[in-house]
């Protein structure tokens, strides 16, 4: 199949209607996260999937979905760089990661470079029991709170 796992998982849930995940970094820090927009009732079921699938990724990682990100990258890369605004926030987002404008080359060979294991210890990491924000708006009363969206952080073993 030619979509994400995610996107999958999100697809087969009626009340789904969007989700992204995004990136930030940053030389010390970043931010990663996954908006989603969904219709009440059953917030509970696209949370809960959100994070298994966030989950997941700190013990399985399919070896052609990660073949098909780092594609997916390096062509948003590319396309992305089509006027002199985009390729002026490039170089500051990368000045601000790694202090320097990385040659296209090097930048590939970076992505080409991540493997399953690396994906996996770095999930590991950063989403295995760790500390979650979560914000939200609308009618939310079918959104878990805070404390059973943090639990499935370490009970979604594989």
């Amino acid at each position: 199949c030619s979509t994400s796992s995610m996107a999958r998982a999100m697809k087969a849930l009626s009340n789904a209607k969007t989700v992204t995940p995004f990136n930030a970094a940053y030389t010390d820090t970043g931010l990663f996260g996954v908006y989603f927009v969904g219709t009440p009732p059953d917030l509970d079921d696209i949370a809960h999937e959100v994070l298994k699938q966030t989950i997941k990724t700190c013990f399985k990682v399919d070896e052609l979905e990660l073949e098909r990100a780092k594609t997916l990258l390096k062509t948003h890369t590319l396309a992305t760089l089509d006027n002199s605004t985009a390729v002026c926030e490039d170089i500051g987002r990368q000045m601000l990661a790694y202090g320097r404008r990385l040659p296209t080359a090097e930048l590939f060979a970076r992505i080409d470079a991540v493997d399953a294991e690396a994906v996996k210890r770095i999930a590991s990491k950063y989403f295995y029991d760790r500390e979650i924000a979560v914000a939200a708006m609308g009618p939310v009363h079918s959104l878990p709170d805070y404390s059973w969206l943090r639990k499935q952080g370490y009970w979604l073993s594989y």
